[in-house]
């Protein structure tokens, strides 16, 4: 199956598959790579366990001729926290918890190369290419609802002086609209949150269950902190859709593995 399209290219080299940005791959001096057939064996058992073998990130970024041992990596928890790296510390290190109960990374620095993983949930690369900034974020629908992916902007224009209008946004495959279907409860939460945004391609009613677009939400509250709409660019790939080759934990519960998305500016 070929997952290309107008916004991503799907590659296969050596033993790895994964997706990229068409828009990214014109910035010499950004890599990045959404890993996505990669070590389907592979397991996470909770929520503290948000690491992929040490001998996995070894391979992908052989492909994308970066050095391991300069990945950052958090101990995601569906939380609005955001840090700013100054330099590389990781989950094989001793001071990791620093970044834990992090969902979001960004940096001005270069060579570090900012990871997160998903299953079914947004992950977020943003790039400002005039201050020389990325974030990398990850978004389930906890994150989503705290809107992480808009206090990212707020902390690279506060921290490094960014103009949004500069900054470019990429979001990985995801669970799409027609698959995230919720009880009455969460559509009331994001019902209430995003009650400051009228698009009625939002929700979807399904009998007693909603159906919700998280990716439209992100799109659209970017927009409203200020991003140009041709700078948000959606991979158009849902991860429920094409579970066969993408970690879903919508499609494979407790069995599901995890993807990755990294970013380092060079």
């Amino acid at each position: 199956m070929k997952l290309s399209n107008n916004n991503v290219l799907h590659k296969k080299s050596n033993g790895i598959e994964y997706i990229q940005f068409k828009r990214l791959l014109n910035y010499p001096e950004i890599k990045h790579a959404y890993v996505i057939g990669l070590d389907k064996s592979f397991k996470i058992n909770s929520d503290k366990d948000n690491k992929l073998p040490e001998f996995s990130y070894k391979k992908i970024c052989k492909e994308l001729n970066l050095d391991y041992k300069n990945i950052v990596n958090t101990s995601q928890n569906h939380t609005d926290n955001i840090k700013i790296i100054e330099k590389k510390i990781n989950m094989y290190e001793p001071d990791f918890n620093l970044y834990e109960n992090t969902d979001g990374l960004i940096t001005n620095k270069k060579k570090i190369i900012l990871s997160t993983i998903n299953a079914d949930c947004i992950l977020l690369i943003f790039y400002d290419p005039v201050k020389k900034v990325i974030a990398n974020i990850h978004s389930g629908w906890r994150g989503t609802l705290k809107r992480i992916s808009t206090k990212t902007i707020e902390k690279m224009k506060l921290t490094f002086g960014c103009n949004q209008k500069d900054i470019v946004c990429c979001m990985s495959p995801s669970i799409g609209k027609d698959h995230f279907e919720v009880d009455q409860d969460v559509y009331e939460m994001f019902k209430y949150e995003f009650s400051d945004i009228h698009n009625n391609e939002i929700f979807e009613k399904k009998g007693d269950k909603w159906l919700i677009d998280t990716v439209l939400i992100n799109r659209l509250i970017l927009i409203k902190e200020g991003l140009k709409s041709e700078n948000i660019i959606d991979s158009g790939i849902c991860s429920v859709c094409n579970s066969e080759i993408i970690h879903s934990y919508r499609a494979h519960g407790e069995k599901s593995g995890r993807c990755t998305l990294l970013i380092s500016m060079q």
